[in-house]
């Protein structure tokens, strides 16, 4: 809660047991889809009891709660993809029937590099209008290795043509990388998030994707990866009026590029996220409290009203995704 208000998280991850882990493990190392995945409620549900505690602890009531992108594993053989995003789905599914007032469901989409979006239509509608999801992820780079086409590109037209229709976000949020000049980095994932992230808001800013698909939303992780560096009139920005489409989550911890982040999004295109529990558990030496407890982060920015705070924590995520109900 915040001002007696609640707070709606839009990037959040499935928090699962051990046995969901072994099983990926194990199909993949044995080439194995269609094996039944042996966990109980109970297991699950002692899991979520961790990830609750995290959201309570830092004031979030409602969490959109997706696949791990480090687990999505695009980067299988496609026959194996299918099954591992079916199965993530379900799990996700399980996750939010168990507690329906905290979670939402976000969708994994059986992404491959060697096929085009379609692959990803039939299980974006089954999640959505079977499962209750609200939205889905997009991995810009399923391979990891800078060979899928740009996200402007008529490649994934598929996917934002149902997305469109099912009147659904998709939220971009990048995996792993094969590049081999990041492998010095530990944890080169978060560098693969920042790099996809920003690429992916420049082609959308300078594309004609919003143009094909006028009200596809599109929302993109941790700020939208980085700042631009240019005023908005020189010609390395996009000129178009995107406050309709594209929108970005909150998710960065630093204080001093958040603040930056805001001010050149603009609020309205802003929507809260922690991605908690997850990486942001470094300590603020300010506050000795977690990086990712964002709640008296913003709320301690001067520069935003009361009602710029409301539509940060509630009133965008719910203007953007709108098949949230609190």
């Amino acid at each position: 809660m915040h001002n007696n208000q609640k707070v709606v998280d839009v990037h959040g991850h499935m928090t699962t047991p051990a046995p969901f882990r072994q099983f990926l493990a194990e199909t993949v190392a044995q080439n194995t889809p269609g094996r039944k995945l042996e966990m109980t409620d109970e297991q699950l549900e002692n899991a979520q009891q961790r990830h609750l505690k995290f959201m309570d602890d830092r004031n979030v009531d409602v969490q959109l709660i997706g696949p791990r992108p480090i687990a999505m594993w695009h980067w299988m053989r496609p026959f194996l993809q299918d099954f591992w995003a079916y199965t993530v789905n379900n799990v996700i599914a399980r996750i939010v029937k168990l507690h329906p007032d905290r979670f939402r469901g976000m969708a994994q989409l059986p992404q491959n590099k060697e096929k085009d979006t379609r692959n990803c239509v039939a299980e974006l509608e089954r999640c959505v209008k079977e499962l209750g999801f609200v939205g889905a992820y997009l991995n810009p780079d399923p391979a990891g290795d800078k060979q899928t086409p740009g996200v402007h590109e008529e490649y994934w037209f598929p996917l934002y043509e149902k997305a469109v229709q099912l009147d659904v976000p998709l939220m971009v949020h990048p995996s792993i990388t094969y590049d081999r000049r990041l492998e010095a980095i530990p944890a080169n994932y978060q560098m693969n998030n920042y790099l996809e992230e920003f690429v992916a808001m420049q082609l959308y800013s300078h594309s004609k994707v919003f143009e094909s698909f006028p009200k596809l939303k599109i929302v993109i992780c941790h700020c939208g990866g980085g700042l631009n560096r240019f005023i908005p009139t020189d010609h390395h920005i996009g000129q178009k009026d995107l406050r309709n489409n594209l929108y970005y989550d909150c998710c960065a911890y630093d204080v001093d590029f958040l603040t930056a982040a805001i001010k050149q999004r603009g609020v309205d295109q802003m929507l809260f996220g922690t991605e908690s529990p997850g990486s942001g558990g470094a300590v603020r030496p300010e506050t000795g409290k977690p990086s990712d407890d964002l709640v008296p982060v913003i709320d301690s920015l001067e520069f935003l009203s009361a009602e710029d705070k409301l539509k940060i924590f509630q009133k965008n995520p719910l203007r953007v995704f709108t098949k949230v109900k609190i």
